[in-house]
């Protein structure tokens, strides 16, 4: 609820252009206090927000009381990304923003708040990306970087996927609508769908009930969402790269962290695709021991991570006794 938000200002932040910014921040804080307890840090979803536990938090089947992060335990912080229209920031100067930039900016916000150090930083999709720029950074800060369905650049697959949305946010008569439309068929798959549906037809309308799942998604998010939000978080996510802008190349930034790495893939995901996400973990495998590959398998696509909670929990509890 956004009656739960607290606000913060994170000011002359030099972002990958070379402009300086000051920048309004949302966040929430759920369980222990931060000065006290072990933090958790959670990156949200392109359409996603700092709401993520409690009656409508999308993650509530993992943060809460004796979840897999467990708010008796943790105190769990979790940003708005600038621009993502959940709270009242009115920073109107984020068009050329890149992922790297928001990395930047929340670990510049958690300094700030006197947070010394991070047991978790988790996130899925964008919020995955997230991971690995904020990590990247901050290379000592954390002691766990969970990426899940991410990788840390955006492969070209994706960056055609992100260059069609923003085709149909920019030119239908019905944007939001319409790119959610596209954007569910890169969330699940055929297999995901097909089984769902099984050729069955509303019994009103005789439209095939695939459809009106569709549509009724395209409306949705069209009640909660602006469509300047959607053109930047859909950019956003095409700017994942954690070598853009820096002097390093991939296996010397990688080579700089110490935290431990999670890459967690879904078999079924065709937006992050597993393979990619393998591939990733071996590279890193080559220069050393603290990474950790975890597969989700799933008929659901991108969207397991909001779905498949009993799998997301059995393979990461481990990470989160203390």
């Amino acid at each position: 609820m956004t009656d739960n938000l607290i606000y913060i200002t994170v000011n002359n932040v030099e972002i990958k252009t070379g402009r300086k910014v000051n920048v309004n921040l949302s966040f929430q804080v759920y369980g222990r206090n931060y000065h006290d307890y072990p933090v958790v840090v959670v990156n949200h979803s392109l359409t996603g927000n700092s709401n993520i536990a409690g009656k409508n938090g999308w993650w509530s089947k993992l943060v809460g009381d004796e979840k897999l992060i467990d708010t008796n335990k943790f105190s769990v912080i979790s940003f708005n990304i600038p621009g993502n229209g959940y709270g009242r920031e009115n920073n109107d100067f984020i068009d050329d923003f890149v992922l790297g930039d928001i990395a930047k900016i929340f670990n510049l916000a958690l300094n700030q708040l006197g947070i010394t150090s991070v047991h978790a930083l988790i996130g899925g999709s964008v919020g995955g990306g997230l991971v690995w720029e904020m990590g990247t950074l901050e290379p000592n800060y954390y002691d766990n970087l969970i990426s899940i369905a991410a990788n840390w650049k955006s492969s070209d697959w994706l960056i055609a996927n992100t260059h069609l949305q923003n085709l149909i946010l920019k030119n239908s008569k019905n944007p939001i609508n319409d790119a959610r439309i596209h954007a569910m068929l890169t969330y699940r798959n055929p297999i995901s769908l097909n089984n769902k549906f099984r050729f069955k037809k509303d019994k009103i309308s005789n439209k095939r009930e695939v459809v009106n799942w569709l549509e009724f998604h395209g409306e949705k998010l069209k009640k909660r969402f602006s469509l300047e939000s959607y053109i930047h978080m859909n950019r956003l996510l095409s700017t994942v790269d954690i070598t853009h802008g820096n002097n390093l190349n991939f296996e010397k930034l990688i080579d700089s962290i110490s935290s431990s790495i999670h890459l967690v893939g879904i078999n079924s995901d065709i937006l992050f695709s597993d393979f990619e996400i393998k591939k990733t973990y071996k590279k890193i495998r080559e220069q050393k021991n603290n990474v950790h590959y975890y597969q989700i398998k799933s008929e659901h696509g991108h969207d397991a991570f909001l779905i498949e909670f009993k799998k997301l929990t059995e393979l990461l509890s481990p990470i989160f006794k203390v």
